[in-house]
């Protein structure tokens, strides 16, 4: 199964591009959103959780206790990084399990992931997409979408590798600034990932 990782800054519209693919027919893998599910479904990462943040980062009723994980993690680089350690194997395996269920349906695969280059899961996958957008409008985008400052969706972005830094990693690249048709680009990509996987099963 050829796979594809899927990855772009805060406000750059990576998910918008992924619908699009998605109406291609291609699935995609939400990692963040599969991140977040399984915090309160994988039982290894539970424990591990709690191992190491304390019991009370779950309640009772067995759902995540978000503000105490990130009364510990929120502006501290070493646990955020304890964390991350428990989380990404766990989205790991579970990407592992998606691809093998859908693997003989689909030519390709996308996996969507914010921190595909800064976890390392671009190893997982066969070629990577970036999507870029210029910062203000990033940041006009993140403003409108969850109403905060834009002092705030900075502090965020410094979080991740900036585009600059993404720019030297990713393999193929899509701007969504408005301008350039996404609809077309994402077209001409589905053709290059069709072909290549068509070429993969061919006999060598």
């Amino acid at each position: 199964m050829y796979k594809v990782g899927i990855t772009g800054g805060i406000g750059s519209g990576k998910t918008t591009v992924c619908k699009v693919f998605e109406v291609l027919g291609i699935p995609v893998f939400y990692a963040d959103t599969v991140a977040k599910e399984i915090m309160v479904r994988d039982e290894l990462l539970i424990e591990g959780i709690k191992t190491t943040f304390g019991k009370e980062s779950y309640f009772e009723d067995g759902k995540l206790n978000n503000k105490h994980i990130a009364s510990i993690v929120f502006n501290n680089e070493a646990e955020l990084a304890k964390l991350n350690a428990l989380v990404h194997p766990a989205v790991f395996r579970a990407f592992d399990l998606w691809e093998v269920q859908i693997s003989a349906e689909v030519p390709y695969t996308l996996k969507e992931a914010a921190l595909l280059f800064e976890s390392e899961s671009y190893k997982m996958v066969d070629t990577t997409i970036l999507v870029t957008a210029p910062l203000q409008i990033k940041l006009d985008r993140v403003v409108a979408r969850d109403g905060v400052s834009a002092e705030q969706v900075k502090a965020r972005m410094d979080k991740q590798l900036s585009d600059e830094e993404k720019i030297k990693m990713a393999n193929h690249f899509i701007v969504n600034d408005e301008e350039h048709s996404i609809i077309e680009q994402v077209l001409a990509l589905h053709k290059v990932f069709l072909n290549t996987a068509i070429n993969l099963k061919l006999p060598q």
